[in-house]
């Protein structure tokens, strides 16, 4: 064989070029694609982090509420003790004046 047709060992040939640039191309393109699935998980992880996010926005709202009533309730119930507490201490100071008087 003479000539130029076929490369020299050693020597790129008119499509090495562009076969390099085919294969870089499509290296680029699965990176990119990568890169995009890559992206896509972590919008889908954000937006479970969202929704988790608002479900506990609503516990924490029904909780407070709930820790507001069970401090009223509490509030409510240490009054109705001090007034029984001062009721029985009334009923036992008119036993001792009727067990006094009585002797």
């Amino acid at each position: 064989m003479c000539g130029g047709a076929w490369p020299v060992e050693g020597h790129m040939s008119d499509t090495d070029p562009i076969e390099t640039a085919t294969r870089r191309l499509a290296q680029a393109l699965e990176a990119l694609e990568a890169a995009t699935e890559r992206r896509c998980e972590a919008d889908r992880a954000d937006g479970a982090l969202a929704k988790q996010l608002h479900v506990l926005g609503g516990d924490r709202a029904r909780l407070a509420g709930q820790l507001d009533e069970a401090a009223a309730r509490a509030r409510a119930l240490e009054a109705a003790n001090r007034e029984v507490a001062q009721r029985i201490d009334q009923a036992i100071d008119t036993i001792r004046g009727v067990l006094e008087f009585g002797n």
